[in-house]
């Protein structure tokens, strides 16, 4: 009885002990707050309704509706080498996946191995094999051979859970990836979109400098035969060539920008220099669909990222886990089991030959854990750091929807009162032109009539692509265009 109750209040003291050192580990161990995220967004857009319909949840095939630009845009998603190179990125991220899941499963190893030994006689080994038979009339073999065959197997219990922290965090940056890669299919449409439209707009403003020119080559015509009846001087005559010149100098400066951006989509493409197919007829009657801006908290579940800022912070709340798990001793388990003889026909003979082997171990830092203090303050700020990262996504989609919002309102104020800018000065040319005729005013009226009028022009050109551009700029910042 005596014998029982002394070894019960060892386990206990055993007990007591471990408790203490858990504790002594416990308090050794730096803790820090963590920093939380700020994702407070207004109820609505200014000016806007709590209506629910998004634009950003229409598919972007369905959103454009030229086909050559939908053309271009599927060229790009299989060919732009950017974007296949952030699809690489995605496969490493998986593989690292892959990696943090088996370093906490047991790792089962196999092996075969081959051995010869020579021993001096006159050591101890030698002497003992000298004067020891294994069987009768046999002696100990020399030179000695060893052969082996076995299984080995480790495994470190997760019990901290680094391990599993780990790999988590691993699944959160994979899938912080994969939105990295929406975003980027959502930039590339955009900048497709915007260089195409960009394209259209050069186009038209090279006929309209060609339609002008031809105005401007009568005008000059006219002027020379002015000249010739006395009805108007030199002056006037180098005056009007100057303004043809003028014009034929802008019409090549144009072609290059045409060329520049025919090259830039090319490179979006993943295609070396070639003419872009397009139609820029009726480019100025182009319509403008309404967009659909929803309500701001939409964007945390719409705008790729947004929800990669959200994903590389929760994975950085697990790496400040993982961190403060090393401070925690780490317990692992080994094991072996085989077959071992001198000869090869013994292997087999068991269990004379059979060996295993099964070993625990505790291992924790002691003394000098500055390397761990230093990776889990590391891990603290990149946690703060990805939580200003985060806030900062998310105020940068508010705020771009709602500077799109009102460039589009403004650009259609804009459109229609530069439309009856055009038809009026596109009316003066004719008329200022039959009064030059009759003498009744000055050529210098007819020129900045004319002048007048092709920059009116071409301003509306711009205005139109200016449109066309900001609601693609509204589909981008509400998130459309990855689905």
């Amino acid at each position: 009885m005596n014998k029982k109750l002394k070894n019960i209040v060892k386990n206990r003291k055993s007990i007591v002990v471990c408790i203490l050192v858990i504790g002594i580990f416990y308090s050794c161990v730096p803790t820090k707050t963590l920093k939380e995220e700020n994702v407070d967004l207004p109820d609505t857009y200014q000016t806007q309704s709590t209506d629910t319909t998004n634009t950003a949840t229409v598919k972007w095939r369905d959103f454009f509706s030229d086909p050559y630009l939908i053309a271009l845009i599927d060229t790009a998603l299989v060919n732009n080498q950017e974007l296949n190179i952030m699809l690489q990125q995605i496969d490493i991220a998986q593989s690292e996946v892959k990696t943090r899941t088996g370093e906490y499963l047991p790792f089962i190893n196999y092996g075969a191995g081959a051995e010869v030994e020579k021993v001096g006689e006159y050591t101890r080994n030698g002497a003992v094999e000298k004067n020891l038979n294994i069987k009768d009339g046999e002696e100990f073999p020399e030179p000695l051979t060893d052969y082996s065959v076995g299984l080995s197997a480790s495994w470190e219990l997760d019990i901290w859970k680094k391990l599993r922290n780990s790999k988590k965090a691993a699944v959160l940056e994979y899938l912080s990836t994969i939105e990295g890669k929406n975003f980027m299919v959502t930039s590339l449409i955009a900048e497709i979109a915007d260089s195409y439209y960009e394209l259209l707009a050069l186009d038209n403003q090279l006929n309209i400098i060609e339609q002008n020119l031809e105005i401007q080559s009568n005008a000059l015509k006219m002027v020379k035969l002015q000249k010739q009846a006395a009805r108007a001087t030199e002056l006037a005559v180098r005056r009007f060539e100057a303004e043809v010149l003028k014009n034929q100098s802008h019409k090549f400066e144009v072609q290059q920008e045409i060329v520049e951006t025919e090259n830039r989509l090319n490179f979006l493409i993943g295609s070396t220099p070639k003419h872009i197919e397009r139609n820029s007829d009726n480019f100025i009657e182009n319509t403008i669909d309404p967009i659909y801006a929803g309500i701001p908290s939409q964007l945390l579940q719409n705008r790729p990222d947004i929800r990669q800022a959200e994903y590389e912070l929760a994975a950085a709340k697990l790496d400040i886990k993982v961190a403060r798990a090393n401070f925690y001793p780490s317990v692992g388990i080994k094991a072996g089991v085989g077959l071992q003889a001198f000869k090869p026909k013994y292997l087999t003979s068991t269990p004379e030959s059979l060996l295993y082997s099964a070993v625990g171990d505790i291992v924790g830092p002691l003394i000098n854990r500055n390397a761990i203090k230093a990776a889990y303050n590391s891990a603290n700020a990149k946690q703060i750091q990805a939580v200003y990262e985060y806030e900062k996504a998310i105020l940068k989609g508010y705020i771009e929807v709602a500077n799109q919002l009102s460039n589009l309102d403004n650009l259609k104020k804009t459109y229609d009162l530069k439309a009856d800018q055009v038809e009026a000065l596109t009316a003066s040319i004719d008329l200022s032109t039959q009064l030059f005729k009759s003498a009744r005013i000055e050529y210098i009226e007819v020129l900045l009539t004319q002048r007048e009028a092709l920059e009116s022009k071409m301003e509306l050109i711009e205005t139109k692509r200016d449109q066309l551009m900001a609601r693609v700029n509204i589909y981008k910042a509400l998130g459309g265009g990855w689905n």
